[in-house]
């Protein structure tokens, strides 16, 4: 079973600045990007200050995750970049987990 990475998960964030908080290595999970969706920088911007509304490139990629012993998750990040936000969508078009991994986790 392949794995990507192991990240620390928050449950319904609405900002990207949710996912950045000090946490114990001991909670993150393993995950697995199944998908990846690259945004124009202002859709970008956009998604990481509200990330409850619903949105159609989750509802789009989003169908293969979910949660298991390796969470399967979809890569949401700016186009040119590598680091972003790691997608577990609830009801196929909103954010029910997610987690930030920087450029150099990736």
């Amino acid at each position: 079973m392949q794995i990507d990475g192991r990240a620390y998960f928050v449950e319904r964030p609405r900002r990207l600045e949710d996912l950045q908080i000090p946490h114990l290595i001991d909670r993150e999970r393993p995950y697995r990007i199944v998908a990846t969706v690259e945004l124009r920088k202002i859709d970008y911007e956009n998604f990481i200050t509200d990330m409850l509304a619903d949105r159609q490139f989750i509802e789009d990629q989003g169908q293969d995750c979910k949660a298991g012993d390796v969470w399967d998750c979809l890569l949401v990040r700016q186009r040119n970049r590598t680091g972003g936000v790691l997608v577990l969508p609830e009801q196929d078009c909103f954010v029910s987990w997610a987690a930030y991994v920087p450029e150099a986790d990736i």
